[in-house]
């Protein structure tokens, strides 16, 4: 059974989707408290979004991170696919994709996103029910968390 955390995003209003920029900030807290975790994304193109994101984080805030396959042996601490993993060897999975993974069962903890898109709100609907129904721990936090996140890590 894993621990399944879903964040409720309000519009994002800069040139980052909400998702993404929290996702950055819940990967560098992984990070501190040296969890590894890998960042599930829909496609090869969200994949090197998030990548380029890591990288702008403040250089006081780096978090070792490389795309499924590059970086060293077992990967760097934070691993960002958008294919099945061949390695199942972190406790923390930030999905940023529109479907449950197949393999979300093998990590401890979950961590998801509810858009504030209508649309976008369904299918967060059916990952929720998908959890659910597969026996996870569920807990929803508002966006607002993500203030406490950047301030207090």
């Amino acid at each position: 059974m894993s621990n399944v955390t879903f964040y409720l995003l309000d519009e994002s209003s800069q040139d980052k989707p909400a998702h993404l920029e929290l996702a950055c900030l819940l990967a560098a807290r992984s990070y501190r408290q040296k969890q590894k975790c890998l960042v599930y994304c829909q496609d090869q193109a969200q994949a090197e979004q998030f990548d380029e994101l890591l990288w702008q984080l403040p250089t006081d805030a780096f978090v070792p991170h490389n795309l499924s396959g590059e970086g060293p042996v077992g990967g760097a601490p934070v691993e960002i696919c958008w294919q099945a993993p061949t390695q199942f060897n972190r406790a923390v999975l930030i999905n940023l994709a529109s479907n449950v993974p197949d393999f979300h069962q093998r990590f401890k903890q979950i961590i998801d996103f509810v858009p504030a898109s209508e649309a976008l709100k369904v299918q967060a609907r059916e990952r929720y029910k998908h959890y659910r129904a597969a026996g996870n721990q569920l807990d929803t936090l508002p966006a607002s968390t993500l203030n406490e996140i950047q301030n207090h890590g």
